[in-house]
């Protein structure tokens, strides 16, 4: 049986604890782009522009990571000689 707390950090070419720095990064900035998008409904004068622009760079954040692993599944292909399934 595979450990459930190193199988998906694995699958994405990351250790358990790189995973979660990034993983708690992108939740820190997520909540306060949330925040500011929040405030800036009652305050419309303020953060004008922050919810979006942090939704902008939340999405390439992703974008990269989401290349990154998949350049680890073929890599990992090519070295197995096959495709994991379910990759």
């Amino acid at each position: 049986m595979r450990n459930p707390f190193t199988t998906h950090p694995h699958d994405v070419g990351e250790t358990y604890v790189e995973h979660g720095l990034f993983a708690c990064r992108y939740g820190v900035k997520m909540t306060a782009g949330g925040i500011a998008a929040f405030l800036h409904g009652l305050f419309p004068f303020l953060f004008q522009a922050t919810g979006s622009r942090i939704t902008r760079e939340l999405n390439a954040t992703l974008e990269a990571s989401r290349a990154r692993a998949q350049a680890v599944v073929e890599e990992r292909a090519g070295s197995y000689g096959k495709p994991k399934a379910g990759a």
